[in-house]
């Protein structure tokens, strides 16, 4: 089951899956382009259309999704938006935006989702973060990355929560870099077209990164080589010892 399917990483994930053998669930707000995914992913895929940021949504995603297949393995939450305004003019609205895309459409994908988990005692969820998530260097995400932060202490705690009873569930993080996606134009209030910013790496690589945690479902992953010593070299600058 992957969210945010209809473009991107997700749409990406979905087609790196599919050609694994994975049945998928593909959920997003816009049907004509979840409907092209599941096209070139073929069979056995269903389209949901839903907002993942209302929980009555998700709630309805694992019921559907238990419907049609009997079972869900992996949840990927995979929603997330960017914005461009600098900290100093932040809105609460801004912050609320950010917060519902974010962090609450995850949180409730874990949430909804676990009970089935706990039932079987397996099941797997994947949050797509950032590497802003760890280093909040570009100035006019601020909103953004205060998000990330949020959604990778969630992650980890929910995972120490989860795995004390049922040590059977997995819960990943994800963080890729700058991906080649329509991510920056899609910001809030606007942004740089992301597919043209220099040190990026495709969706593509992104989704095959994200399908080889399915695999070997290792709790904490980076999409690209490096990512660790990028982050120790950030802190290292702000005079904080490593």
């Amino acid at each position: 089951m992957i969210t945010g399917a209809s473009g991107g990483i997700g749409a990406s994930a979905a087609e790196a899956l599919a050609r694994r053998g994975a049945a998928l669930v593909l959920v997003a707000r816009r049907r004509e382009a979840l409907d092209a995914v599941a096209v070139r992913c073929g069979e056995p895929t269903r389209v949901i259309v839903a907002d993942v940021s209302r929980r009555a949504e998700v709630r309805r995603v694992v019921t559907e999704t238990i419907a049609a297949f009997g079972r869900i393995d992996v949840w990927i939450n995979n929603v997330g938006q960017g914005i461009t305004r600098q900290p100093s003019e932040l809105t609460d609205e801004d912050i609320d935006q950010m917060m519902n895309m974010n962090v609450k459409s995850a949180l409730y994908g874990m949430q909804e989702v676990l009970p089935h988990f706990k039932s079987r005692n397996e099941g797997h969820v994947i949050n797509v973060s950032s590497m802003l998530g760890r280093t909040p260097y570009v100035v006019a995400r601020s909103a953004y990355c205060g998000a990330k932060h949020f959604l990778n202490a969630l992650t980890a705690t929910f995972r120490a929560e989860v795995q004390a009873t049922h040590p059977g569930i997995q819960i990943t993080l994800v963080s890729p870099g700058v991906v080649r996606t329509e991510f920056g134009l899609n910001a809030l209030h606007g942004g740089a077209d992301s597919r043209q910013l220099p040190d990026s790496q495709s969706a593509e690589e992104v989704a095959e990164v994200i399908a080889g945690v399915v695999e070997s479902r290792l709790p904490d992953v980076y999409t690209r080589r490096g990512a660790q010593q990028r982050i120790a070299s950030y802190y290292a600058t702000l005079g904080v010892d490593a």
